[in-house]
């Protein structure tokens, strides 16, 4: 006796359309919310930008699409030495957030045990505050006269910072130093978080084949842990470079007319002098930096694999 085995054809839609093939739409559908969101309020608003940064004319008069690449060149060769210091700034407070983060990671990751929530959360602390108030914060930590700035004359730190040109003085505030001690502080976190993820996908069994094999601490550091959480270097150093650079806020409040960044040229543009050809070529030409360093650093840091 034999039993004939049939299968039954699936249903079609109401629609008539094959089933395979609304499934495949499925994941489109999902991701238009998104799509349409970065369109509205990123695509369109650079558009614009695009347009602005190519027009002449004034305020009273209006302004008209002339094509006028010249505006690129007038304001780079005008306003050079402000990107240069971005960059060094930038590039001084995510040094000083991986000499700090780093080690710090480590410990929530491999020995804080049962503090590691409460470590994380005083990590994250400086968010439930607004940028604002922790940068003003700061001017009140670095006042003349007060315990910092007299414990950095005692061990004679400012005279170092002082030779270096980051400080004047016996003066912190409205300084280099200054500017760079709060960039380091708000964007310390975005440092510590990709590092700390990094680190705690490591095996401990690694670890514990690295001391089979009599490799001391250090070396064990060296050939294991370093190379396996570079994807968290990479991502918390591009995390903390990229807002840095084109940061305002801290060279306004902490810092003097010495200190400007090229986000402040931006925002006097804009919101002063109303030169909004300026101010866009200006915006443009930070993107376009910043593109280029980011490119050549992922590509010459050995790892696309970001945390």
């Amino acid at each position: 006796m034999t039993a004939t085995l049939t299968e039954a054809s699936p249903a079609a839609p109401p629609d008539g359309a094959p089933p395979r093939r609304r499934g495949r739409l499925t994941p489109y559908w999902l991701l238009l919310p998104g799509i349409l969101w970065l369109l509205v309020f990123f695509a369109l608003p650079m558009v614009y930008q695009a347009s602005t940064s190519v027009q002449t004319g004034s305020l009273e008069e209006g302004y008209k699409v002339t094509w006028h690449f010249a505006t690129y060149w007038d304001a780079l060769s005008a306003y050079w030495p402000q990107f240069l210091r971005s960059v060094a700034y930038a590039a001084a407070a995510t040094a000083l957030c991986l000499l700090l983060g780093y080690p710090l990671a480590y410990l929530i990751a491999f020995r804080a045990g049962r503090w590691r929530n409460l470590i994380m959360v005083l990590v994250i602390a400086p968010f439930f505050t607004s940028f604002l108030i922790r940068t003003l914060a700061w001017k009140t930590i670095l006042a003349d006269g007060g315990p910092v700035v007299g414990a950095l004359n005692t061990l004679h730190v400012l005279d170092v910072t002082g030779w270096l040109g980051w400080t004047a003085g016996d003066r912190v505030l409205a300084t280099p130093l200054a500017v760079v001690c709060g960039l380091t502080y708000n964007f310390l976190p975005f440092m510590i978080l990709p590092l700390y993820t990094s680190l705690e996908r490591i095996d401990g069994r690694l670890h514990e084949a690295a001391g089979d094999l009599y490799a001391r601490p250090f070396t064990t550091f060296r050939k294991v842990t370093l190379p396996l959480s570079l994807p968290g270097v990479v991502s918390g150093t591009l995390l903390t470079f990229i807002p840095a650079t084109g940061d305002y806020v801290n060279a306004d409040l902490l810092g003097s007319t010495d200190t400007r960044m090229a986000g402040n040229v931006i925002q006097t543009q804009f919101l002063r002098v109303l030169d909004y050809p300026t101010a866009a070529a200006l915006s443009f030409i930070l993107m376009a930096a910043i593109l280029i360093m980011v490119t050549f650093y992922i590509r010459t840091s050995g790892t696309e694999d970001l945390v």
